[in-house]
């Protein structure tokens, strides 16, 4: 069945336009999971598609290449914003977006900032013991003892701050953060 079966021409048409707007709003904030505007594009397809869709009808749909469409679906799937989905008969992969965009958001941004967490706190850790090893090996230093402690608070500061930054990681991934903010009900 065709998902606009029944409905008017008229009433077909105001439906794609409201599609196309949000597709293209989509597109235009996918930027900030570093995701092209063709990629964002593709999501918002997916998004709408009555069906999970191969990368044929993908590429015909987008009027792009298979080999474009499948670049783009990598990258939706490393973000865990589109999956693979199984079906009876089915000769070729299908894929299918994810629909639950507080999941989209927390998987993203856990894994992008654990990332920079980790090599921030390893530039830290290892500039602060270069520091304590400098005033050790020269603690007789008047201007040494006097500006190396600030910079190493400067430091401690900054490993608190990604402590807290781990700890708002862990809320995400444990699904504790819509304890703090529950998610709306359509």
């Amino acid at each position: 069945m065709h998902p606009f079966e029944g409905i008017s021409e008229q009433h077909t048409q105001t439906i794609m336009k409201a599609r196309k707007r949000v597709i293209e709003a989509i597109g235009k904030n996918m930027g900030l999971y570093g995701v092209t505007l063709s990629v964002g594009h593709l999501y918002g397809m997916l998004f709408f598609s009555e069906k999970p869709m191969t990368l044929d009808e993908m590429g015909k749909e987008m009027e792009m290449s298979k080999t474009s469409m499948s670049t783009g679906v990598r990258m939706l799937l490393d973000l865990k914003m589109v999956h693979r989905v199984w079906e009876k008969g089915a000769r070729k992969d299908l894929y299918e977006a994810e629909s639950d965009w507080h999941q989209t958001f927390a998987d993203y941004f856990a894994i992008e900032w654990r990332t920079a967490v980790e090599a921030n706190v390893h530039a830290l850790n290892r500039s602060a013991g270069e520091l304590r090893r400098l005033l050790e090996e020269h603690g007789d230093d008047e201007a040494l003892a006097s500006a190396v402690p600030k910079d190493l608070e400067k430091i401690e500061s900054a490993l608190s701050y990604y402590d807290w930054l781990n700890r708002l990681i862990d809320t995400l991934e444990s699904g504790k953060i819509y304890d703090l903010v529950p998610k709306e009900k359509p």
